[in-house]
């Protein structure tokens, strides 16, 4: 997976839209079933802030403790290439990653 949404490159920074932590929200039927599940990473329960990853392949392990927002549906070869970006310590990618441009769907989860 890769992890991104922290403004400071520490892992340990970045703040909601709201300024503060925010609760989890997680529903039993969503699932990190798949490549391209994107979700909100967190230092525990109920502590989502600014931080997020998109998994390269299923997590079952993840389901229940991450909440699932979005899903990847158009621009896998662009997942691809994230992959495939060589990383050192820390499993950091060794070439900066940034993500220009998505498109938000009405519905994120809808196929």
């Amino acid at each position: 997976m890769i992890q991104g949404g922290d403004p400071t490159g520490t892992g340990k920074g970045g703040t909601s839209i709201w300024g503060k932590k925010f609760n989890d929200e997680i529903r039993e039927s969503l699932k990190h079933n798949a490549r391209g599940v994107l979700s909100m990473a967190n230092s525990g329960p109920n502590t989502n802030g600014s931080q997020f990853f998109i998994t390269y392949a299923k997590q079952p392990h993840l389901n229940g403790l991450y909440t699932i927002f979005g899903k990847v549906i158009h621009g896998f070869e662009v997942l691809d290439l994230m992959e495939k970006t060589p990383t050192g310590a820390g499993d950091r990618p060794l070439a900066e990653i940034r993500i220009n441009r998505t498109t938000i769907h009405a519905n994120p989860l809808a196929a």
